[in-house]
């Protein structure tokens, strides 16, 4: 059965390796939904988050293959409730729907969206939250005329406190018995 997955793969800092990350699983015929690429707790060390739906068994055949990538230190793969995760999504609308309490400016309050910039001709509405919640604020708005409109990709920590710290540091272990 397909459930979604989000994949956490901690690399080095080479140029070239988001490619072949990515033909892993475009061989493989599966859609990456979003990724985020960012430094990590550990210097030098980049993470990816990378958001797919598929079955266990292909997840778990894709994380093997990308640990096989040398410049790859490890990947995990999590089900939703083993991880905490947010996105941002950000909203240019006209100004003039938000001025006078209008009824625009009650769905942005009961989203629990904040305002960022307030221009003449538009404003910047930022959300935090699940894919669902950002896209219910989307679907809110949209009969006021959106501008412009930008989802990030998934962000997100584990629940299990093994820290990539001491993963690294096993490996070394590993390396040097």
């Amino acid at each position: 059965m397909k459930k979604r997955y989000t994949i956490s793969v901690f690399t080095e800092d080479n140029v070239g390796l988001l490619n072949r990350v990515t033909i892993i699983f475009t061989r493989r015929k599966i859609n990456i939904e979003s990724i985020a690429a960012s430094d990590s707790e550990v210097k030098n060390v980049h993470r990816y988050t990378i958001v797919i739906t598929e079955t266990e068994d292909l997840v778990k055949k894709v994380v093997l293959q990308l640990e096989k990538q040398v410049e790859v230190i490890k990947a995990f793969y999590h089900e939703d409730d083993a991880i905490v995760y947010q996105e941002i999504a950000l909203y240019k609308v006209p100004t003039d729907i938000l001025v006078a309490g209008k009824e625009a400016e009650k769905i942005v309050r009961s989203h629990y969206a904040r305002v960022l910039s307030v221009e003449a001709d538009f404003t910047v509405i930022e959300k935090t939250g699940h894919k669902e919640e950002t896209q219910a604020l989307f679907n809110d708005l949209e009969p006021y005329g959106i501008l412009e409109f930008v989802r990030s990709g998934r962000i997100a920590i584990s629940k299990p406190m093994k820290t990539l710290t001491s993963i690294v540091e096993e490996l070394e272990n590993e390396i040097n018995n």
